[in-house]
């Protein structure tokens, strides 16, 4: 179980980075509970995990440097599997990977999207989907690597492009 401190960074499922600003005990049917404050940086929401439970919601450490060159190699990868099911079927099997909070789960719905977005027209929830797991990936790894958004995008192109 990962120990976070306020000041860290970590990442919530399907919001993104977040920062621990504070640590708080709240008393829950008579129990004392303490909970993770956390501050997604791009929405400014802020979120209570019980520390307890931190590892079941999803909270993680950010990526580090070897974990970033793996999610490279997945975007890089050309041959991917569309099932030819329907737009829905596939947008609920996406959606399921987005919400573990793994980047690895992301970036697969990243490059599968961006892929497909080649081929065919996307719907409108593929589309914002697309956005959304983007956005998470820029967001992590420009805190991680410590660089700027656009520097981040334009690396991902880049795998894209290989």
């Amino acid at each position: 179980m990962v120990e976070f401190t306020i000041g860290d960074k970590a990442v919530y499922p399907a919001q993104g980075v977040a920062e621990v600003v504070g640590i708080e005990s709240k008393e829950i049917n008579g129990a004392l509970c303490s909970f993770y404050v956390l501050r997604v940086l791009d929405s400014d929401m802020q979120i209570l995990v019980p520390k307890d439970k931190a590892d079941q919601v999803g909270l993680r450490p950010l990526a580090t440097n070897d974990e970033i060159d793996e999610v490279f190699d997945i975007l890089r990868e050309q041959d991917i599997h569309i099932d030819k099911q329907t737009w829905n079927r596939r947008y609920r099997g996406f959606m399921e990977k987005i919400k573990t909070g793994s980047l690895f789960e992301v970036a697969e719905v990243f490059r599968d999207l961006y892929r497909l977005k080649d081929s065919k027209a996307l719907s409108f929830g593929e589309r914002r989907m697309l956005d959304t797991a983007k956005g998470l990936i820029v967001k992590e790894l420009s805190v991680a690597r410590n660089w700027t958004e656009q520097r981040v995008e334009k690396e991902l192109e880049k795998a894209f492009a290989a």
